[in-house]
């Protein structure tokens, strides 16, 4: 198959969209299949047999300088205009214009595909796509709907103003969701949510889990760094716990040496560095960014317990990383994460979302206990090895794309057919 594969950014580490990329591209490569990566900054990293066809935004939001102001000689055509005049009045237009870019490139490249898949933009330029019978289909991690609960949550009522704007595209998204062919998410939780937050209907979402390259995130022979915790953020946002992980490390420093190294993007003088701060934990905490594969995992195998606090999540590659190098595991019971890592206890400790007293309580019991820590990362190996493969990942999406491929066929058919019979009825005449 000839596939087009579509992402308005790539962040290359320590992002979720950007991991999909790169490995299912791989993936879909190794079965035979030509794929073309379709990709905003940050563009992604691929492997060599795969394709980036940049797609420039004016890139307002780059980690270096976020919400720049461009020079008037960057500013190419309407749609730049439209990303800047939404970015000036509080939105995000990301999506939206990623995928008007994307409907104009592939309105006269679109005999070269048979397939074109999304990844989450779900912005109305895809619906050009569709209605010109180009087989179709999105993944959605999770509906963005609830990153948005977690947001407002914890949010003033003057800043809820503001991230109300923000989150504007999540309508968008919906309404695209509902009209696109198929939707590939990667957890039952995310389907549920889908269902239940965009009103696709669940017949029409498949759930294909995400993977990892156990290859490089496996256990290292080097004893682990004692009483080290390693949690993974994409984002600083309330999303993702890290406040809790924060406060309870502050809990476990007074009764133990302990050390956290947090691998997230942390806003400058953001909420993240400020609790850093308020907790006076400066001096054992420590963050990075910006790291590859290798890297990670050299890291995360070098923990003695692995943390994801989030509040919720829709599947978690932290975790599966994790698991693969064979650390022992503490996360919230929340959205997708007691699927992802087996919910009864076999490959992690569960605790409440948002619970700083059993966070620490759960931290405290693998750090306490070697024993019940190697046999919580063993299994972790094994269900990493066992469910969470990039080889089945992209196997089971292209069973998607062909079902997509023979439903889209069958529709023009369908089409044309009633168009013939409309011209045959009024050809008739009467005596």
């Amino acid at each position: 198959m000839r596939v087009a594969l579509l992402s308005y950014r790539s962040k290359p580490h320590c992002g979720g969209q950007g991991v999909y990329v790169r490995y299912l591209s791989r993936g879909l490569a190794e079965l035979g299949h030509e794929v073309e990566v379709f990709s905003g900054q940050p563009y992604p990293e691929l492997d060599e047999g795969v394709r980036l066809t940049p797609v420039p935004s004016l890139d307002l939001y780059r980690e270096s300088d976020p919400f720049r102001t461009p020079q008037p000689s960057e500013i190419r055509d309407g749609i730049d205009l439209l990303e800047l005049g939404a970015m000036w009045t509080a939105g995000f237009p990301e999506p939206l214009t990623f995928s008007l870019r994307i409907a104009r490139l592939l309105r006269e490249r679109a005999g070269e595909f048979d397939v074109v898949h999304d990844n989450q933009s779900l912005g109305y330029g895809l619906l050009s796509l569709r209605r010109q019978g180009i087989p179709l289909l999105a993944t959605v991690h999770h509906p963005i709907t609830q990153d948005r609960t977690a947001d407002l949550a914890a949010a003033s009522l003057r800043r809820q103003l503001t991230l109300r704007r923000w989150y504007g595209f999540v309508r968008m998204q919906a309404r695209v969701a509902r009209r696109i062919g198929d939707v590939i998410t990667v957890s039952r939780s995310a389907a549920t949510d889908i269902a239940n937050d965009f009103g696709v209907e669940p017949q029409r979402i498949h759930t294909v889990p995400l993977g990892v390259d156990t290859e490089v995130f496996q256990p290292r022979q080097r004893p682990r760094a004692p009483g080290r915790i390693v949690a993974v953020a994409s984002a600083d946002v309330p999303l993702k716990g890290v406040r809790h992980l924060l406060e309870a490390v502050a809990k476990l420093r007074t009764e133990r040496p302990v050390e956290l190294t947090l691998v997230s993007q942390l806003i400058k003088g953001g909420p993240t560095e400020r609790l850093i701060e308020e907790l006076a934990i400066g001096d054992v905490v420590r963050t990075v960014s910006g790291i590859d594969d290798t890297e990670l995992a050299e890291l995360l195998a070098s923990a003695e317990v692995a943390c994801v606090p989030s509040l919720y999540e829709g599947f978690s590659l932290p975790a599966v990383e994790a698991m693969a190098c064979a650390t022992p595991l503490v996360v919230s019971e929340a959205g997708s994460l007691p699927e992802v890592v087996g919910g009864n206890g076999e490959c992690a400790l569960l605790a409440p979302p948002g619970d700083t007293e059993a966070l620490a309580q759960r931290l405290s019991s693998v750090l306490d206990n070697p024993t019940r820590a190697r046999q919580l990362g063993e299994a972790g190996r094994q269900r990493a090895l066992r469910r969470y493969s990039w080889t089945s990942v992209a196997a089971a999406t292209v069973e998607r794309y062909a079902a997509v491929i023979e439903r889209t066929e069958r529709a023009g058919q369908q089409r044309a057919d009633r168009t013939r019979r409309g011209g045959r009825r009024r050809g008739t005449t009467t005596c």
